[in-house]
């Protein structure tokens, strides 16, 4: 469950786009229940075209086809909120842009949506680097834009701690 205090998106911003900036790298964020609030993020940075590519909001299944190249087969089999999507939406953004880091988010925000197997709140999140592709399933409570920031947030984190991690 995620409801501990969040640190200032503006500071996570910050420290992300300097370790990007450090390696030269770009980022492309994929975005389906947050609906491009972590690229909108990014890109309130002054100077963000340095380090961020471009955003993919995929908030249909079609889109999340079209534009990233998911299989609607693996759509259909796994469900849109999934651990085998998320992991296709990060390779896809990579895959579609000139990023060398993604993001990908797909979840259920709410109010209505959830099941008992997929409650409200639950959010895959996906993220390559360097075609090396990891993900996590994450908990979130409250209202739909609550949910929504926390992930938001929690994904950005997730990003950071990539950096932080030794080579």
């Amino acid at each position: 469950m995620l409801t501990e205090p969040q640190p200032r998106i503006e500071e996570l911003v910050q420290q992300l786009a300097a370790k990007l900036t450090e390696k030269g790298w770009m980022l492309a964020t994929a975005e389906s229940c947050t609906g491009g609030m972590i690229a909108a993020a990014c890109t309130d940075l002054a100077g963000s075209s340095q380090w961020f590519d471009r955003g993919f909001v995929t908030y249909s299944n079609e889109a999340k086809t079209e534009m990233l190249g998911v299989p609607a087969e693996l759509i259909t089999q796994h469900g849109a909120v999934s651990e085998e999507v998320v992991r296709a939406m990060a390779e896809g953004a990579i895959r579609h842009s000139r990023a060398q880091v993604s993001i990908a988010v797909t979840g259920i925000a709410g109010p209505r949506g959830g099941s008992v197997e997929k409650p409200v709140g639950t959010v895959w999140v996906g993220w390559c680097v360097n075609m090396k592709v990891s993900s996590v399933l994450l908990h979130a409570h409250g209202e739909r834009n609550q949910i929504r920031e926390i992930i938001k947030n929690q994904s950005l984190q997730i990003l950071n701690e990539i950096f932080n991690k030794p080579s």
